[in-house]
């Protein structure tokens, strides 16, 4: 039994049985210890990078910035770009997955939930996943909350406290509860910014 065997359960909706709920227990564990690691001691950049590469079992880009805390429930399936920031306080539920392009900024007490629940009782709660995809240079605002199978295309911005139920195209901002487009970005519109 891999980590690659519990994520195809949870991407492909694999009835659990005792052995992989009881490894997916164990690595659910491990990303406890690690953001207990993680946040409660001063890291450097370097040992950020090292243990979120423990965490994620993927190799951590040097360009990759983090300020803690962080926390995740599962760590395993995130994917994280070149010349990515994540700010303080964000959680990511990341069992359906998470990727995050190159050069995304993720402002402080961002969530990302890939899992979502059956409504019909006689399901019982039962658990959905779906991924979550960020483009390259995404700009997440602050308190955003991105829901489970949303893509944000590539140089949006999600507006500080957005909660993102549906994708998002390429070079558009959208803000609200739930969110929608407020204007798309054009050249100009970037320069005018500035």
């Amino acid at each position: 039994m891999t980590a690659e065997d519990v994520i195809r359960g949870f991407r492909e909706d694999i009835p659990e049985d005792t052995e992989r709920a009881a490894y997916a227990n164990e690595l659910f564990q491990e990303a406890i210890r690690l953001g207990m690691e993680l946040n409660n001691q001063y890291h450097t950049p370097e040992e950020i990078r090292e243990i979120m590469g423990r965490l994620t079992r993927k190799k951590i880009d040097p360009t990759f910035r983090l300020f803690p805390p962080f926390y995740t429930d599962f760590g395993k399936n995130i994917t994280i770009g070149r010349d990515v920031f994540i700010n303080s306080g964000c959680h990511f539920q990341d069992q359906g997955g998470i990727e995050i392009g190159d050069g995304a900024l993720i402002g402080h007490n961002v969530v990302l939930a890939t899992i979502d629940h059956d409504l019909d009782p006689a399901m019982n709660r039962k658990n959905h996943y779906a991924p979550i995809k960020i483009g390259a240079h995404v700009w997440i605002g602050s308190n955003a909350t991105i829901l489970s199978g949303v893509s944000i295309g590539e140089w949006s911005v999600v507006a500080a406290g957005a909660v993102v139920t549906k994708d998002v195209p390429p070079m558009t901002v959208v803000g609200g509860v739930p969110a929608r487009i407020i204007k798309e970005i054009t050249p100009k519109t970037a320069q005018a910014s500035a």
